[in-house]
């Protein structure tokens, strides 16, 4: 269960935007991955202290190992489970307002092992979910994308606008997941102009916070890891590359905004315009760990060499919807940290 600090901050920034979910129907899918638990635990904070008597409706392949380890995720809170696969899973009866599709695998494994299930399962998926929006006379959809969509950052880009025009290598089997999120967002598009259906995108960048996974390819999460198991932090690479990391409390205000307030048909970056190196961010894990761990760099740096970038440009969302990111890279780390102390959760959980 989240903190009660991180649940207020989510409120807090979103109060003005419940009235408009109000005896509300809403369908998700992955719902019980990372971003999910967190849109679940604070649309049931907000339904409860709110009184909205809302419903959110959570589409998952095996609900029930989920629903019995999150027990305070109930029928009480106004949440409920469907199973099925994202790409065949039969309609639930009745009519849904709103629809937050956030299911996909970015295990860099297992889209390495099986790149064509990975293209399925993004681009049938969304398929399926639009054919439900209409089926089920869904006003909205935020559809919930990466920032891979745009490939490799150019050096001299210091942040990537909504605009930019690049693309995956596709002479990589790897890129098969961004790319595959670009046809999904084409999918997104054509139904907003063909049928008028209400289509938001997030393009998520790095994030960081409670339920991040810390056995997967996310460095972030590795050194977290590390520490918990008093191991020297290790790099696999030089340290140079840059990134940005937003907290998942500041990632829930940012999608429920874009589902509520997102201009239909527009892509909106999600992350932290604020960078940092990776030999930064592990230092600064070490120094959250009390400085008692060492930080092992695998390679050393090469004068001159251009480090690889990953940074939103997220002026769009500052302007149009008054976004921004409250809690900085220290609380952020200090906060994922306790969570896994506290909790025990310093490994994957594997609901689908």
């Amino acid at each position: 269960m989240l903190e009660t600090q991180d649940l207020e901050h989510i409120l807090s920034h979103t109060r003005s935007l419940w009235n408009n979910l109000r005896c509300k129907r809403i369908f998700i899918t992955g719902g019980t991955g990372f971003i999910g638990k967190w849109l679940l635990e604070s649309f049931a904070k907000a339904n409860v202290d709110l009184d909205l008597k809302s419903e959110l409706h959570v589409l998952s392949r095996n609900p029930k190992p989920f629903q019995s380890e999150y027990t305070f995720l109930s029928e009480k809170q106004g949440i409920f489970y469907y199973q099925g696969d994202v790409q065949n899973f039969t309609f639930p009866e009745g009519r849904f307002d709103y629809i937050i599709h956030a299911a996909t695998d970015a295990d860099d494994h297992l889209i390495r092992e099986h790149p064509l299930s990975t293209i399925d399962t993004i681009v049938n998926g969304t398929r399926r979910v639009l054919e439900f929006a209409q089926f089920s006379e869904t006003r909205r959809v935020l559809y919930v994308s990466s920032g891979a969509v745009y490939g490799k950052q150019p050096a001299d880009l210091t942040h990537i606008p909504e605009n930019y025009a690049g693309a995956p290598d596709l002479s990589h089997p790897i890129v098969a997941y961004a790319e595959s999120k670009r046809l999904a967002e084409l999918l997104c598009s054509i139904y907003h102009q063909q049928h008028g259906l209400e289509t938001i995108t997030a393009r998520c960048f790095a994030l960081l916070g409670p339920y991040l996974p810390l056995d997967l390819h996310y460095a972030v999460g590795n050194f977290i890891q590390d520490g918990l198991k008093n191991r020297s932090i290790r790099l696999q690479g030089d340290g140079t590359a840059l990134r940005s990391y937003l907290y998942a409390a500041d990632l829930a205000i940012w999608l429920w905004t874009m589902l509520v307030l997102g201009k239909p048909g527009c892509a909106y970056n999600v992350g932290s315009d604020k960078e940092i190196s990776i030999l930064g961010l592990a230092t600064k894990i070490c120094e959250a760990f009390c400085g008692d761990k060492e930080v092992v760099v695998s390679k050393k740096a090469v004068p001159g060499t251009v480090p690889d970038r990953y940074i939103p440009d997220i002026t769009l969302a500052k302007k149009d919807l008054g976004l921004d990111c409250r809690i900085d890279i220290d609380n952020a780390i200090r906060r994922t940290i306790d969570f896994h102390r506290k909790g025990d959760h310093s490994f994957q959980q594997g609901f689908n």
